[in-house]
């Protein structure tokens, strides 16, 4: 079925759906790491990732620049 999508399609699907899926499981995962053991390299690496997917998001709605 993938197939049959035209690449713009599945370029927009990616975008709205999987990739805020995936930041906010790295945001979980690096909460709760930091909640077992504290801060850390990985666990601030997994926040800052989340971060980034929802700043990159916000971005492509037209929200404000800095």
């Amino acid at each position: 079925m993938w197939l049959f999508l035209t690449r713009r399609l599945r370029v927009w699907l990616i975008v709205t759906v999987l990739v805020p899926l995936a930041t906010g499981l790295l945001r979980r995962v690096g909460q709760a790491l930091e909640r077992r053991r504290g801060p850390n390299p990985v666990s601030r690496a997994l926040l800052q990732a989340g971060d980034l997917g929802d700043r990159a998001r916000a971005r492509l709605r037209g929200g404000r620049r800095r």
